[in-house]
């Protein structure tokens, strides 16, 4: 893969070291989001799924664009309007957006997984960015349309939210990185992970897997660990399987065949007894940036919308 690390010890992607990636991604991010907020608010059209927006960022600093450290470097932003849509969609607004990306340090993840890709969250914990290789970036404009489609007529859904589609040139590299929610966010702690894909075939995890600290299992570790599944109140059971069976339908007319599910299950009963036994206080209680609100992260609130302020779901579109 492209990740690699220097001979001080830091990370690098394609031979860039993760704090100058860092550092061109949070300038890039916060000139095209400051730039985006004084167009004025319109509907989203075809063409706009395929507009690229580039900004050079000389390290002397230019009229539009402050001096900074690095390498020179050039800034692309895809389908900036489509993006600030599917922000909007998504109850993010550019203040907070702002904020949490290009605010505070970003945070890179070390346990990433097999696929050669870098992530950061972002220190609120409310974002993921991951550098994606160019036929994924190719791939996820191409979709764009129809997953414009697919959040108008199911909000509800569970596929990644995609925030933002950004490119890094420099020193002759390009770098293309795609925002999405963080779905596990860290001040809540998962005591079992899953990854679910619905067949058998090879589906345990391996024993390098099972040595992490919080290792990922899959099919065959849940069938064994779990022979009861999950219980789920009726309600969400229903919406739950309903989202599954529409997300499903969508990435099938995407023709993409290699999908899970992520599932994390938090175990309040083992939480309470770690607590106790560390007298420590409970990490929910962590303090968020003054004028940062939790945004709806979590899937179960995605599922049940406003069921968990009382309000009934709806099972019968």
């Amino acid at each position: 893969g492209h990740r690699g690390v220097d001979a001080s010890g830091e990370t690098t992607y394609k031979k860039t070291t993760s704090s100058t990636l860092k550092g061109a991604i949070q300038l890039g991010i916060g000139y095209t989001v400051g730039n985006l907020s004084s167009k004025p608010e319109r509907d989203v059209l075809m063409q706009d799924f395929y507009v690229v927006e580039s900004i050079f960022f000389p390290s002397e600093g230019s009229n539009l664009t402050p001096a900074h450290h690095y390498a020179d470097f050039r800034f692309k932003t895809y389908a900036p309007v489509a993006f600030r849509y599917f922000r909007e969609l998504f109850g993010i607004r550019p203040d907070d957006y702002l904020y949490s990306l290009c605010n505070e340090p970003l945070i890179e993840l070390s346990n990433p997984g097999a696929s050669g890709s870098l992530f950061y969250v972002t220190s609120d914990d409310e974002f993921i960015i991951k550098t994606v290789m160019h036929k994924e970036a190719e791939f996820l404009q191409k979709l764009l349309p129809g997953y414009y489609m697919n959040l108008n007529q199911n909000p509800r859904t569970l596929l990644p939210k995609f925030y933002g589609l950004y490119c890094v040139q420099s020193g002759g590299k390009n770098i293309r990185v795609v925002v999405m929610n963080n779905i596990l966010p860290r001040v809540v702690k998962m005591h079992l992970k899953f990854d679910l894909k619905g067949s058998t075939y090879k589906r345990r995890a391996s024993k390098k897997e099972k040595e992490k600290s919080s290792p990922t299992y899959k099919d065959l570790d849940f069938i064994q660990d779990m022979p009861e599944g999950l219980m789920l109140d009726a309600d969400t059971f229903s919406a739950l399987v309903k989202t599954l069976q529409r997300d499903c339908l969508v990435l099938e007319s995407f023709k993409i065949m290699d999908y899970s599910l992520l599932l994390g299950v938090h175990n309040i009963d083992q939480q309470e007894r770690e607590r106790q036994s560390e007298g420590a206080h409970s990490t929910s209680d962590e303090k968020r940036p003054v004028g940062q609100k939790a945004l709806y992260s979590t899937a179960m609130e995605s599922i049940q919308g406003g069921a968990a302020r009382g309000e009934s779901i709806d099972t019968d579109d």
